[in-house]
């Protein structure tokens, strides 16, 4: 007997046998090599040709929610502004760059950076819209010797960072994309967690604009967003900022 299904191309299986993994996740199905194999029409032998046990497939499954939660926030950081995303092929880090219009045409107020308010929500978002992924993401151990997983990670952040340097030019990327990234977690937290009321997206989407804002101020938070009928938020006292700590998964 052949050990794919009827279908399956060579060089797709590895692909396949995640995609099976991550149905089972988020149908709240526990998972071996060989139920994955079963769930994927394939020999119970199959999945050991791309990994040694559970735990190398687990650590794709980071490695692809990593990815796709990448692409959420740089499509929200795209929408609506004059930025674009540039995204290397192979899921490398990526960086912001100036969209329609060039960095040097105009004033700064006339290019409007992106919106730190937006990629908060589309992290809570994609928390809230893929719940066992997100836990299994940053709920459990990074193995450090899995290169894949560390450079999604690495991706992440540096991506994070990279927004936080064009949307506020003068703070301390690092630190400031780790407080960021820090109040964004959390909301996606109390939120699965059932801390915050989660059942109505508005109100949700409401609430995370609303706390970011109040910790950041907005001149800086949402440049080019449209102003809120609420009054501003003072700008913080000067510190020193802390260097930022090693991001792990």
């Amino acid at each position: 007997m052949g050990e794919t299904r009827s279908g399956y191309h060579h060089g797709d299986l590895r692909e396949a046998l995640i995609l099976a993994a991550l149905e089972m996740l988020e149908a709240g199905e526990s998972f071996s090599l060989r139920a994955v194999a079963r769930s994927a029409g394939v020999s119970t032998a199959a999945p050991y040709r791309h990994f040694a046990d559970r735990d190398e497939l687990e650590s794709a499954l980071a490695v692809h929610g990593l990815r796709e939660l990448r692409r959420e926030v740089s499509g929200a950081v795209g929408a609506g502004t004059a930025w674009a995303v540039s995204d290397p092929a192979g899921g490398g880090p990526t960086g912001i760059r100036a969209g329609s219009a060039e960095r040097g045409a105009g004033s700064a107020a006339d290019i409007p950076g992106p919106d730190l308010t937006a990629v908060a929500v589309a992290y809570v978002r994609f928390a809230l819209r893929r719940p066992e992924l997100f836990r299994l993401m940053f709920g459990r151990p990074c193995d450090d010797r899995d290169d894949e997983r560390v450079r999604a990670a690495a991706a992440l952040h540096e991506f994070i960072e990279a927004i936080v340097r064009e949307a506020v030019p003068h703070a301390d990327p690092a630190a400031l994309a780790t407080a960021g990234w820090s109040i964004a977690h959390g909301l996606a937290m109390l939120h699965l967690d059932g801390k915050l009321e989660n059942t109505d997206p508005e109100t949700i989407d409401a609430r995370v604009r609303a706390a970011v804002s109040a910790v950041f101020p907005a001149t800086d938070v949402a440049r080019g967003a449209e102003s809120s009928a609420a009054a501003p938020v003072p700008p913080a006292p000067d510190a020193t900022a802390a260097n930022a700590s090693e991001v792990r998964a």
